[in-house]
């Protein structure tokens, strides 16, 4: 995918869930933080981040329990376990 200009809060979640199972490829290989997934997915850091925080929310992907040296969270694919119920 192509690096894009800034675009509005509804074009980015008009793409939420067009995006899960794209990121969710992305983290087969392991944890990453939002800006190593916007860098692998070629995309802004802030729009990954807006789908990321979403599929939290989801449980689609867990948060690390601290963050990094850099102060960056990781992220890797949710066990069936770890999935919250409503």
């Amino acid at each position: 995918m192509s690096q894009r200009g800034m675009r509005g809060p509804l074009e980015v979640c008009r793409e939420e869930m067009a995006m899960h199972p794209v990121i969710l490829d992305a983290l087969r290989d392991g944890e990453k933080t939002v800006p190593e997934l916007a860098e692998a997915l070629g995309l802004p850091v802030a729009e990954v981040m807006v789908w990321v925080m979403g599929m939290r929310r989801y449980g689609l992907v867990v948060e690390s329990a601290e963050a990094n040296d850099d102060d960056y969270f990781t992220y890797r694919i949710a066990s069936k376990h770890e999935v919250e119920s409503p």
